[in-house]
């Protein structure tokens, strides 16, 4: 199960939030026996750790994250592993791409732009937590403590500190760029999120949030790139990494079923057999011989 973190967090009268049109607040403790779940986002956040500890992995990294740390989530799909020594106590801010790309437009003066480019591909940014953020990140969470509504107004101006405070950082510089990146993007790039995540088991509308479109909008573009639907697209896909895996991995039918993005091996064993004439198991058999 790959769970929707913004949903969860948005709709979960369990955890303390704060709403507003283009972000989400959020103070999640977290039981030791709860990390059960992929995540998902199509909204990016900011993740500042009270106590424990968490691994968050990309497609292509794993970061460790301890107390009085901090990463950058861009929307995406993420395995994490949570430790289990105490609970794990994080403060959340999701934070809409529209509201770093207004932003950046409003302080571009404010901001100086920075000649190195992030990798395209980091999906996750460390964040260098000074002692200014670090009280800063404290100070928000105080707001909880607060009696009755907290205005709007105030909590967008919290937002707007809180990114000044890591975009004039030297050492957020990858990050900058990445905000700066923002501004010249009107949609996400379908081709970049579809082969990052295919394997995931998401349904397509959860795919057309990643890529910031209607599902009617996304399966035109999609068709317009691939030229072809989007679900047989993703059933080509997925059959072609359980091949690679049957082939190179000592992941049993099951695992490889799930690791590929299917829901129950029934359907995997029958699209495998399907498209490469045997099952699963008899392909893995004749192909490590």
């Amino acid at each position: 199960m790959t769970l929707d973190v913004f949903e969860y967090f948005k709709n979960d009268p369990k955890n303390n939030k704060l709403i507003g049109d283009d972000y989400l607040f959020v103070e999640y403790k977290c039981p030791i026996d709860i990390e059960k779940f992929k995540l998902w986002t199509d909204t990016p956040f900011i993740t500042y750790v009270i106590s424990g500890k968490k691994d968050w992995t990309s497609v292509n990294k794993t970061y460790p994250l301890h107390s009085g740390e901090a990463l950058f989530i861009r929307k995406g799909i993420y395995n994490t592993k949570q430790y289990f020594e105490e609970d794990y106590c994080t403060i959340l801010f999701f934070i809409t791409e529209d509201f770093i790309r207004n932003f950046i437009s409003k302080n571009e003066s404010l901001l100086n732009k920075i000649s190195t480019k992030y990798e395209k591909d980091n999906q996750i940014f460390p964040i260098d937590v000074s002692d200014s953020l670090n009280s800063l990140f404290l100070s928000v969470f105080s707001y909880f403590n607060m009696s009755g509504e907290i205005p709007k107004e105030l909590v967008e101006i919290k937002f707007n500190e809180l990114l000044f405070n890591i975009a004039l950082n030297k050492k957020n510089d990858d990050l900058l760029s990445f905000f700066h990146s923002l501004k010249q993007i009107e949609k996400t790039n379908i081709n970049d999120i579809m082969m990052k995540n295919f394997h995931y088991d998401l349904q397509l509308e959860e795919f057309a949030r990643l890529c910031g479109r209607s599902l009617s909008t996304f399966k035109r573009d999609f068709k317009a790139f691939f030229k072809e639907t989007p679900g047989k697209w993703l059933i080509n896909k997925r059959l072609e990494y359980s091949k690679t895996l049957l082939k190179n991995s000592e992941l049993n039918i099951s695992e490889v079923c799930y690791e590929s993005g299917f829901k129950n091996t029934s359907h995997f064993n029958s699209s495998f057999k399907q498209k490469f004439n045997l099952p699963p198991n008899q392909f893995r058999k004749r192909h490590s011989a």
